[in-house]
């Protein structure tokens, strides 16, 4: 198979077009510019035989491999040994927003993923796929990535995007022409740091400016950032969170926001890594997980911790592995007994409450568990602590609260919102 997928590869590279992408324009802000602000939903699609867990273990890994240490030149399916070994046909949990492609626009379901950096279109190669339009440029290169769940391998192009209300000139991004891992969307919609583009094209060696950078440069979004704010929700398909391309929404939390900058801790610094400690019960309580480096994350469902850490936080709460789910299980008593998680980021501590600590109930049967049970969405990442990336606060986490990645600035910025202490779950 991987034979036949290098012959493919330098099959279509001999075929484009020579011509490459240029280089990203310098910076500038338009004054008049205003945020944009796109809705996006929560997709359940527990389509594959792996638990959540491992979908979510499955990522870290390929998260690791995707670093420049770890992958050489190039990541993606022409290194398949990298892919962890998961059973998934789908991600699990999805967050998705619609973007429109070419000139006449056509629709993708994209998700949106802080831990990738490419965007890309037409996983539904029968259904959606990506077709040329009037104003499609052809780069010359192929574009492969690979995710915990699955990869990608495409044609690099250059059209117009259209975010919301903006259209963004001449953007790269990846027409699928072989994909796996991505039933019920059309794609990714890559923001995360740019660096993690670097390698993820064949024949070229130039890293690829995400849509953020090139709203920015075009002077169509006012600052070089995204917020993005969830209300907890428990039922699928809900277009309960807001996405906000170049501002903040003040609007969406309460407080101040947090800003610390990324971590200098390798591999954690090639994403939007973040140094935090965690106790139980309270600010000052029982230690969980020391001062350690790891990423936000919103292609990660769960919060994932050290294994040591988890250790700790299972012997806190008692919850015992449940074998159908991958997740700790608690009794309604051990439930009531629950305490708060608090992180200490940067100078601020955010409460993580116990109702937070829970999957929603009612969609217990997502998970394929039973309508009654409680289980949390702490687990175990899968390695020890001292791995520099000890942590992924995945999306379970950063729904209770207000998320802000400033890649001009490298940081990240973080406030409580009216649904810290929701008790919705």
């Amino acid at each position: 198979m991987l034979t036949e997928l290098r012959f493919v590869s330098a099959a279509l590279v001999a075929l484009a077009l020579s011509s490459l992408a240029g280089p990203c324009h310098a910076l500038h802000v338009r004054r008049n510019a205003s945020p944009v602000t796109l809705p996006f939903a929560r997709r359940l699609n527990m389509t594959g035989s792996a638990k959540l867990l491992e979908i979510d273990q499955a990522r870290m890994k390929a998260l690791r491999n995707r670093t420049p240490a770890a992958r050489g030149s190039h990541t993606g399916i022409l290194a398949l040994g990298a892919v962890a070994d998961v059973s998934a046909t789908s991600q699990a949990v999805a967050y998705v927003t619609t973007v429109t492609v070419g000139s006449p626009g056509r629709d993708y379901t994209l998700l949106i993923d802080t831990g990738s950096s490419n965007t890309w279109v037409g996983a539904q190669t029968l259904s959606n796929p990506f077709v040329p339009s009037s104003s499609t440029g052809i780069t010359g290169n192929l574009m492969e990535v690979t995710y915990g769940s699955g990869f990608v391998l495409g044609l690099e192009y250059t059209d117009n995007v259209m975010v919301g209300s903006i259209t963004i000139k001449e953007q790269s991004f990846g027409g699928a022409i072989l994909s796996d891992g991505f039933t019920g969307v059309d794609g990714i919609i890559g923001i995360g740091p740019t660096n993690l583009t670097c390698g993820t094209l064949i024949p070229s060696s130039q890293c690829i400016p995400t849509v953020i950078d090139n709203a920015f440069s075009q002077g169509l979004i006012p600052e070089h950032l995204i917020g993005i704010s969830f209300e907890p929700t428990t039922s699928p398909d809900n277009a309960n969170g807001e996405f906000t391309f170049g501002g903040i929404d003040s609007s969406k939390f309460t407080g101040s926001l947090e800003f610390v900058p990324i971590t200098s801790t390798s591999p954690s610094n090639m994403f939007v890594g973040i140094d935090q400690s965690i106790t139980y019960g309270s600010p000052t309580g029982t230690t969980v997980l020391p001062m350690t480096a790891g990423i936000t994350d919103t292609g990660t469902t769960l919060l994932l911790i050290a294994s040591d850490a988890f250790a700790t936080y299972q012997s806190l709460t008692g919850g015992v592995l449940d074998s159908t789910t991958g997740l700790l299980r608690i009794t309604p008593e051990q439930f009531a007994n629950l305490k708060s998680l608090f992180f200490h980021i940067g100078a601020s501590t955010f409460e993580f409450t116990p109702n937070a600590q829970i999957w929603p109930r009612a969609l217990n049967s997502a998970l394929g568990g039973t309508d009654d049970a409680i289980y949390l969405i702490v687990s175990d990442i899968g390695t020890p602590s001292g791995s520099g990336l000890d942590f992924i606060d995945g999306m379970t986490f950063l729904e209770r609260f207000y998320y802000v990645f400033d890649s001009a600035n490298s940081r990240v910025g973080l406030a409580n919102t009216p649904f810290t202490h929701a008790t919705t779950n």
